[in-house]
């Protein structure tokens, strides 16, 4: 009865104080009443009985139907957590001057797009092809900015990453990056986690920011996937230069190290256009098929109707009662009466 009473509402209580007046046909009745000179000398008749009870029941309900539903009743929201495929992905976006030009290393021109172009194109293909994945989006350059916190709002996803268009600045500052694409994700550790780092170069990562990224990769656990756009004649993130091999030499491949160092689920892809970061991304789609909870909201439900119905069924058994007890026959013998007495008169 608890559960009832809390899962339930009306929308106007005080019209409630008016519900005693439901009781009223329990102590009046319009029905005709017949005097008798004893109830002994009525028979019995249980049938009467019933019938009697039932339209006292039926004011009751007639007028308790109608207070109910000026109150306005409704059942209440709820929230229920079920099971689906997703995940709670945090893309991470480089946003320095070189992803403005080409995957041939030059201005676009024409029909050519941009390495962020075509990142962002494909990227808002990618969100929403599984209904229940989250997303958060974080740009960087020289420093971090949050661009859409985790959500499942889509379309805001979407509109989050088409607005990352402005031209970007030179230099790369890849470790604040992931700092804050680490924050983005929640508490609940029962469901995947995506870090997805989208850039076309790497910088040097100072080793003592190493060590506190080392602990917050070990905290968060994420499948990381490095998408390294990779411009045309460029190196990859597997060669090893001819001279020193450092950081400050090859930072995209001692990125690449560093992310293998931290003993996580890690994986780059090399794409060197369009169509290899399209093929990335849905390989990245079919390798995250892990079950996720999600919470479905139930909007409020209105009740008025029900209450209403009540009312009416209970005025159109009252209405019914009525007219049988109307004795129509007579009533039309008294208009019969009535239409021919002017005609004796004019006779």
């Amino acid at each position: 009865m608890t559960a009832l009473f809390a899962s339930h509402g009306v929308a106007t209580p005080w019209v409630l104080w008016l519900l005693p007046l439901a009781l009223v046909p329990l102590v009046a009745s319009g029905r005709r009443r017949n005097a008798l000179p004893a109830i002994a000398a009525a028979p019995a008749d249980p049938l009467s009985r019933r019938i009697g009870l039932a339209l006292t029941l039926s004011g009751i309900a007639a007028l308790g139907g109608l207070v109910v539903g000026l109150a306005g009743p409704y059942r209440a929201g709820e929230r229920i957590t079920r099971i689906g495929i997703g995940a709670q992905v945090s893309m991470l976006i480089d946003r320095s001057g070189s992803m403005n030009e080409t995957f041939a290393g030059k201005q676009p021109s024409g029909a050519e797009e941009s390495k962020a172009a075509a990142s962002r194109r494909l990227l808002a293909g990618f969100v929403g092809e599984r209904e229940h994945d989250l997303f958060a989006v974080t740009a960087f350059s020289t420093a971090p900015m949050l661009v859409m916190p985790m959500t499942d709002r889509h379309d805001a996803v979407r509109a989050a990453i088409a607005a990352i268009d402005r031209p970007g600045l030179d230099y790369t500052n890849v470790a604040r990056g992931l700092a804050m694409a680490l924050a983005q994700f929640g508490a609940d550790r029962g469901v995947s986690r995506v870090l997805l780092f989208i850039s076309d170069g790497a910088a040097v990562i100072d080793p003592r920011v190493q060590n506190q990224l080392r602990a917050d990769f070990a905290k968060i656990r994420p499948n990381l996937y490095w998408l390294f756009l990779r411009t045309k004649g460029s190196p990859s993130i597997h060669d090893r230069p001819e001279g020193e091999d450092t950081p400050q030499a090859a930072p995209e491949r001692h990125l690449d190290l560093f992310f293998r160092s931290l003993g996580i689920p890690y994986r780059a892809f090399e794409a060197e256009g369009p169509q290899a970061v399209a093929d990335a991304i849905a390989q990245i789609e079919a390798l995250e098929r892990d079950p996720i909870p999600y919470t479905e909201i139930r909007p409020r439900h209105d009740l008025t109707g029900w209450a209403y119905g009540v009312a009416a069924l209970g005025l159109l058994l009252l209405a019914l009662a009525a007219l049988a007890e109307a004795d129509l026959s007579a009533r039309r013998t008294a208009r019969g009466v009535a239409a021919a007495e002017p005609r004796r008169r004019a006779a």
